[in-house]
């Protein structure tokens, strides 16, 4: 009897893909996502209030459009109008005057306030111009380009000019000053100072200790008047008093003409002295007395859109960071230093007590 050794046949396993290897979730710290779930709030919550602002805005605008215009007595609301539109702009006049570079808005120099004083001038809702004036003066040719172009945008616009007085205004800052309509002074002010300064500085004692000599070779005997290596002959100082004094007239007429004094009486009180703001009113050289907002206001007025006006400047960020970075500088001493090794010779209406 055969056995029987036949059975059912097992199937050949057949090579199958290989498994897929998932990497474990890597786990969020819970600070993780306790700070996305609060700024998710945050924006959330912001989103929620612009759309609250804006349905009010809407709902405002809605019902301003359901009004007839007999219902509503506009001379009411005239000055609110004057108020939103009008403005009287400010510039700022601080630091020594120098013509600077056009390059360089940050260094308010002439050429820039003059840009500024017409920009302003010409824009339609700016009703009078205020300069903030806080400069003990600067060099002849910076001062009267500034002081031209106020008369110029007077002349052109009819706009009234306001002068601020803050620590000083002396010398070249009063020249500016004379050109506009009205001027205020805080009672301490230091300002006055007209006059004309010529600086030289003479290193020939210096030069002569160290074992230097200076040669110059020019063209006539007077081409290097004003070198700080040698005495001034009394020639040379002859040709700068008639140039001193030629701009010292310039000075006093344009005071005498701003303020409307006789010049007589003006050049009895422009021998080079300082006054206090509460002097310079006793003297007519100042109109009152009074802070920033006393002079906007007088500038509000004068503009015929009345105190407290919309105030407009041009300030820009940048010229800002730059400005207040001048002004640290020249704490530390810095400008103090580039002027002492600014050996050229300067006709300046400048106050030397700042």
């Amino acid at each position: 009897m055969e056995e029987n050794t036949s059975s059912n046949p097992v199937p050949e396993q057949q090579p199958g893909p290989a498994p897929k290897l998932e990497a474990a979730p890597v786990p969020v710290p819970p600070a993780v996502c306790l700070n996305t779930r609060l700024w998710l709030k945050v924006v959330a919550a912001l989103y929620a209030l612009s759309l609250f602002a804006a349905a009010a805005v809407i709902s405002k605008a809605d019902a301003a459009r359901k009004v007839k215009p007999g219902d509503m007595d506009l001379s009411k609301f005239t000055g609110l109008v004057q108020s939103k539109k009008d403005a009287v702009a400010v510039i700022p006049l601080y630091g020594v005057i120098t013509q600077g570079s056009s390059s360089r808005s940050w260094e308010h120099g002439s050429q820039q306030i003059a840009k500024r004083i017409r920009a302003m001038s010409e824009k339609k809702e700016v009703k009078a111009i205020l300069l903030d004036i806080n400069t003990p003066g600067g060099s002849v040719g910076a001062v009267q380009e500034i002081y031209s172009a106020i008369l110029r945008a007077k002349r052109e616009t009819k706009k009234p000019f306001v002068a601020r007085f803050g620590d000083v205004s002396a010398s070249g800052g009063y020249y500016v000053a004379s050109a506009c309509d009205l001027i205020v002074a805080q009672p301490g002010t230091i300002t006055g100072s007209i006059g004309v300064i010529f600086s030289v500085s003479n290193f020939e004692g210096l030069m002569k200790k160290v074992g230097m000599k200076n040669e110059a070779i020019k063209s006539g005997k007077f081409k290097d008047i004003g070198s700080p290596t040698r005495d001034m002959t009394p020639e040379e100082r002859k040709i700068l008093q008639g140039m001193i004094d030629d701009s010292y007239e310039q000075f006093v007429a344009a005071v005498a003409d701003g303020r409307q004094m006789p010049l007589e009486e003006v050049k009895k009180l422009a021998d080079g002295r300082i006054y206090t703001g509460r002097q310079a009113l006793g003297n007519h050289l100042v109109d009152k007395l009074g802070d920033l907002r006393d002079a906007l206001d007088a500038a509000g007025e004068l503009g015929k859109i009345g105190k407290n006006p919309r105030v407009l400047t041009d300030a820009d960020p940048f010229e800002n960071l730059m400005s207040l970075m001048d002004s640290k500088l020249q704490l530390f001493g810095t400008k103090a230093v580039t002027d002492a090794l600014e050996l050229g010779p300067r006709l300046e209406y400048r106050w030397y007590g700042r």
